[in-house]
């Protein structure tokens, strides 16, 4: 199996898991010049990007710790992107999760990163 389809495998898991917890999937795979972002939700009045990790092992560290800095900024430069596009007002609450899988440990963690 390919990057590309364990990638798409998780982030339908992802996605179902969330649907499951009350969040209502808006987009999948997002893609902009500014970045990509794997899902977009909206949950109690937010507009929730989420970042969407997969570890087999823990060899390469975490698939937590996979969303650094560097990551979030792509995240957050896609995000900004995403409300421009849609005119939607700066004030839009917004949060960003990340749903990290380690092996078939799953965990959803809220608001787990700002900008």
């Amino acid at each position: 199996m390919n990057k590309r389809s364990v990638g798409s495998r998780y982030e339908s898991l992802a996605a179902s898991r969330l649907e499951g917890l009350g969040y209502r999937i808006l987009c999948r795979n997002y893609r902009c010049r500014a970045g990509e972002i794997d899902l977009i939700a909206s949950q109690d009045g937010y507009l929730v990007f989420v970042e969407v990790k997969y570890r087999g092992d823990e060899s390469n560290g975490s698939a937590l710790d996979a969303v650094d800095l560097k990551k979030q900024q792509r995240i957050i430069r896609a995000a900004r992107w995403y409300l421009m596009e849609r005119h939607l007002p700066e004030a839009t609450p917004v949060r960003f999760d990340v749903v990290a899988f380690d092996g078939d440990e799953a965990q959803v963690i809220n608001d787990a990163f700002w900008t």
